[in-house]
């Protein structure tokens, strides 16, 4: 299959339907954004998509992989044509069951115009989170195995260029979006990163029955279930504290990192309610639950006291542990 020729109005036809493909939660919360913002955060997710697919190519070598995502992280940053990085990742990928994420590999030309034609400070943002992702993925494709990372401090690093970066991201695009919430975000930089790491470790958790049957443990070594689920509680403290400094009047980027923050709270109540699961759809969230509470997003997104009261509500199971 070929990527079709440059054609704006198709790239971005483009980039909303293969999001929907890809992620169906970010296909319903990357269109809250305000337009520009949406384009550049969906555009975002899409070349972040593109590193986790090799990161989760589970017959791939580490030194393949790096080698990868090498070859992708210089076609975006424009240091090398980006076929140098599509034909031999596809190739490796040849026996990859995900047509979807092999379709986005085939149209990284295009995602890589739409990526161009957003604002220059945008484009920095963007380059910046990639290559910190991509060469820390890079970095810790070495480090797969069974027994799990070294300790509770690598265990943030990896959460860090995995998602608090993405966290990062956001602030500086809605910064640039948003004077007013630059101003609010001056000096609690720091909730981003928390942001972004409470949502991943959401997924460490989440995935950890699928990882540890092929053989591979993101969680930190020698820290308990209940230890990490109190340290995700934190981070989701520290995440409706950042929700709550975006301004009422930006109601899309504040409903965006909403929808977001409240899925993985109910998640991760849910993984504190069972002691052990053999499969991630024993915590996944029914259909239903998702929609409603996308609804209700639209109402609490933009009061704080409406947040704060469906986090005390959701988490009494986190809290109690976060206690004892």
């Amino acid at each position: 299959m070929n990527a079709p020729k440059e054609n704006p109005h198709a790239d971005l036809a483009y980039q909303k339907t293969i999001l929907g493909s890809v992620s169906r939660t970010f296909a319903l919360t990357i269109p809250l954004l305000p337009p520009a913002i949406e384009k550049v955060v969906g555009n975002t997710y899409l070349l972040c998509r593109i590193v986790d697919t090799i990161e989760d190519a589970a017959d791939l070598s580490p030194s393949t992989k790096q080698a990868l995502s090498k070859l992708f992280l210089d076609a975006v940053l424009e240091k090398a044509p980006v076929d140098s990085f599509v034909t031999p990742c596809l190739e490796a990928l040849k026996n990859y069951s995900n047509q979807d994420e092999l379709d986005l590999i085939i149209h990284t030309p295009t995602v890589l115009r739409i990526l161009h034609t957003c604002s220059v400070s945008d484009q920095a943002a963007v380059s910046r989170c990639v290559s910190i992702m991509s060469n820390g993925m890079s970095h810790f494709h070495g480090k797969q195995n069974e027994l799990g990372l070294k300790d509770l401090q690598e265990f943030e690093e990896y959460c860090y260029v995995v998602a608090g970066v993405v966290g990062e991201l956001l602030t500086t695009i809605f910064s640039n979006h948003s004077p007013e919430f630059a101003k609010h975000i001056r000096k609690h930089e720091d909730l981003s990163i928390a942001f972004g790491q409470a949502l991943q470790m959401t997924n460490i958790l989440k995935d950890s029955p699928e990882d540890r049957a092929r053989g591979v443990s993101w969680k930190p070594a020698n820290i308990s279930q209940t230890e990490l689920l109190c340290i995700a509680y934190q981070k989701l403290e520290d995440s409706l504290r950042y929700i709550q400094l975006i301004p009422q009047q930006d109601i899309g980027m504040r409903q965006f990192c909403f929808l977001a923050f409240g899925l993985a709270a109910m998640t991760l109540s849910k993984i504190a309610n069972r002691k052990q699961f053999a499969h991630k759809d024993e915590v996944k969230l029914s259909r239903s639950t998702v929609m409603s509470f996308y609804s209700f997003t639209k109402i609490a997104a933009s009061s704080d006291i409406l947040m704060k009261a469906f986090f005390h509500l959701s988490t009494g199971s986190l809290r109690k542990l976060s206690r004892a």
